[in-house]
């Protein structure tokens, strides 16, 4: 296609758009000339967009449908009628995109926990600078009290309010490229001393039993979250063909989305922790919840999210919701 030529045939249509675009008051023959106009112009831009990709007189167009759109639709849609959309299409499309990044994170963090467990484990002196073996056996004590310390629902808000915060912290501030690894490399060092601590009084189970139910989809939900804010990260730092701010601003938009299936899924993770880890149940009905949970969560990923991704989704607001483009010289 010759852009330009293709411009200038239609120049005259798309101006006569825009003017319409711009009225408040309509008669019925200008109504159903903004209809056709919409209509044609719609067609216009897919054809551009499809042979030339971005481009200065696409983008002109693009806001000029904008507004049109604006004076026949009226308000935007109902929330409750756009859910169905959020959750089938944008935030799974989302979650697939960060499925493999997610993976990675998650192989560090084990990583990282297992050698500072090792470490800590194998090395006397550094245990000695965490406690004594009285400490440690009351610390045995208190980790298992812990999960019935409180009651069931006031347990559930507690930690379900402190890692949905820790999830978007992770994505608000990702773009610093730092903060993710930073929360994430403290927890897996965390984690790795305390199975070092119980394991010196032969607790070593009794850490892995107590934190099976509710740990699988809370630690995967916060590795997603870490993949997040970097892939923010990255959009700062490799565009591509966008510019920085319009990189980030859809990436922030689209990685922002998974903010809201985390705190779903940590709410879960939440339940199991205050209802389920305290029962006295066996621990292969208690663990095997939790696998179910996880289980459930990766369908939902991977599955679902690769359906929506290959309708198109990103998880990224569509381009009436996302507003105009900054046009740019081109």
């Amino acid at each position: 296609m010759d852009l330009d030529a293709y411009s200038a045939a239609h120049r005259d249509e798309w101006d006569r758009l825009a003017r319409l675009g711009s009225q408040r008051r309509f008669s019925g023959a200008e109504a159903d000339e903004l209809i056709e106009s919409y209509q044609s112009g719609a067609s216009q831009l897919s054809a551009i967009q499809t042979s030339a990709g971005q481009s200065v007189p696409g983008d002109r167009l693009s806001l000029a449908l904008s507004r049109a759109r604006l004076r026949f639709t009226g308000a935007s849609a109902n929330v409750l009628s756009l859910l169905p959309r959020f959750f089938v299409a944008q935030l799974p499309a989302a979650l697939y995109r960060v499925r493999w990044l997610s993976a990675v994170v998650a192989a560090a963090f084990v990583l990282v926990a297992v050698l500072f467990g090792w470490w800590a484990a194998s090395n006397p002196a550094v245990l000695a600078t965490m406690g004594t073996q009285a400490e440690f056996e009351q610390y045995r004590e208190d980790f298992v009290n812990y999960y019935s310390e409180f009651s069931g629902g006031s347990f559930t808000s507690v930690v379900w309010t402190n890692n949905a915060w820790l999830a978007a912290q992770c994505i608000a501030f990702g773009i610093t490229g730092l903060y993710p690894v930073y929360l994430l490399f403290s927890n897996a060092q965390g984690l790795g001393m305390a199975a070092a601590a119980l394991d010196s009084v032969d607790a070593l189970d009794v850490f892995f039993l107590y934190i099976a139910p509710h740990g699988q989809l809370e630690l995967y939900s916060l590795f997603v979250s870490g993949a997040a804010g970097l892939r923010v990260f990255w959009a700062w730092i490799a565009p591509g063909a966008r510019t920085r701010a319009r990189a980030l601003a859809e990436e922030g938009r689209a990685m922002f989305t998974i903010v809201v299936g985390l705190i779903l899924a940590l709410f879960v993770s939440g339940i199991i922790e205050g209802f389920v880890t305290r029962q006295d149940w066996p621990w292969v009905i208690k663990i095997g919840i939790g696998t179910v949970a996880l289980g459930a969560f990766l369908a939902y990923q991977w599955v679902v999210g690769r359906r929506a991704f290959r309708a198109g989704q990103t998880g990224d607001l569509d381009e009436f919701e996302a507003g105009a483009r900054q046009l740019v010289a081109g």
